[in-house]
């Protein structure tokens, strides 16, 4: 069985292409990417359970912890993606 699954000719989803370019990031290009800065050492609140605003797990840099709802639960179903929350300051979007 294991090697069945392995098997490339008895897939079905097999997709041919004719290459596949790699290349390494360049600086600027990683700098594009990123839109926060982490300030604290903090990580999750120990009583709520959440993750702490700047820290390391801070939903405001890295999106949120639920699909679709942004910290406070101001903002909470997909109707509302794409929107940034005036109290949290979290963008509603998959997690």
């Amino acid at each position: 069985m294991y090697n069945d699954f392995f098997n490339t000719s008895t897939r079905t989803d097999k997709l041919n292409y004719r290459s596949l370019a790699i290349k390494i990031a360049s600086p600027e290009k990683i700098l594009s990417w990123s839109r926060g800065e982490v300030k604290k050492a903090e990580t999750i609140n120990y009583r709520t359970f959440r993750p702490e605003r700047d820290g390391l797990f801070c939903e405001r840099i890295f999106g949120p912890t639920k699909d679709w709802e942004c910290y406070c639960g101001k903002y909470k179903r997909i109707k509302n993606r794409g929107i940034i929350c005036d109290r949290c300051g979290v963008e509603v979007t998959e997690s």
